[in-house]
Formats: structure tokens, sequence, C-alpha cells
């Protein structure tokens, strides 16, 4: 199983597997809102795509599943699914990875010489550590001690975007499939 930054990590070892027997990965998995929450599930097929028709298929997946478990989220929610979008959050290890060369902002659990917010290049990976470059100096960050990184949205990373599109069959872009529970 692949280790992912969630906010609710008790709930990714449970949604998983019906996330990945629908044929998508977990991008990233958030419960927010405390009166009415919203369970978000970001989600890909696994080149990377993820349509409208693919949101609303995982949807119905994941709400099929809640609806026997009626026990894994205390109260009212929302159930939203969508895709990860081009200036995606960056939550995997092979995240780091396969953006190497894009501008990404990270956010630590704790400082790091008295600095928690970073902005600059991913270059990849050195073991579980995520290698950047902020344009003064290079740093290798323990993948456990970021608690948040994006992409930030730049020429090269639409560039990028439009060329895979181009490969694809034309889609709408995902915006999110939701379902009250």
């Amino acid at each position: 199983m692949t280790t992912i930054l969630s906010t609710v990590p008790h709930l990714d070892p449970i949604l998983t597997p019906i996330i990945e027997a629908a044929g998508f990965s977990l991008v990233r998995l958030r419960l927010m809102g405390t009166k009415h929450k919203t369970l978000q599930i970001m989600a890909e097929k696994p080149d990377g795509t993820m349509d409208v028709e693919d949101c609303a298929r995982l949807s119905h997946a994941l709400s099929d599943f809640l609806d026997t478990e009626p026990d894994i989220i205390e109260g009212e929610y929302s159930l939203e699914v969508s895709s990860p979008g081009i200036d995606r959050p960056l939550t995997r290890l092979k995240d780091f990875a396969r953006w190497s060369g894009h501008q990404a902002k990270l956010e630590l659990s704790a400082p790091l010489d008295g600095r928690k917010r970073f902005k600059g290049t991913l270059l990849g990976l050195d073991g579980s550590d995520v290698v950047f470059d902020t344009g003064k100096e290079r740093l290798n960050l323990p993948f456990a001690s970021i608690s948040d990184a994006k992409l930030i949205l730049t020429d090269k990373l639409i560039e990028e975007d439009f060329k895979a599109r181009e490969g694809a069959e034309p889609n709408q872009d995902a915006q999110a499939a939701h379902r009250e529970h």
C-alpha cells in the first residue's frame, strides 16, 4: 500500500481497497467541516487521467460501500470525488518523483531552520527524502515531515498537461461528483 499524506489516516486502509478495486489510485483523502462534514476523495486512473464519468463511477462505488458501513464516519457528511487537477496536490512519495523538474510549494509539519514553507523545484527522490531546490539551497526533506505539497501552475506544467491530453481521448475536466449521506 502506498503511503499518503492524509488528514484521516484511519480511513486510508478502509477506503483504498474500494478505490483500487474500482480501477483508481487514491491521491488525497480529507474529512473537512465540523457540523456538516465533507469527505473529499481525490483519485485518478493509472494513466493519471480522471474525467467526470470516472468521478461518478468512483462516487457510486464508494457510496455503495459507505452505505453498508455507517459507523466509519460519525454523523452526516457529503461525499465529494474529484480529479487532482493540473496544479495537483502531491501526497504520495511517487508524486515527488513523477513531477520532478516542476515548481511546487511545500509545507513542513515542523520548522527547518525556522521555516515551514518552501517554494522551489522538485528534483526527485533520494530514498524516502524529497529533493527540493529553493533557488538558494538544495534540501533533502524526509517525506514524513511534509504536511502539505502542491504543484505550482506554470507554462511548463500547462504544456505537459496539454501534450498528455492530446494523446488521450477527448474528455471533460473532472470537477466533482457529490452524494449526500
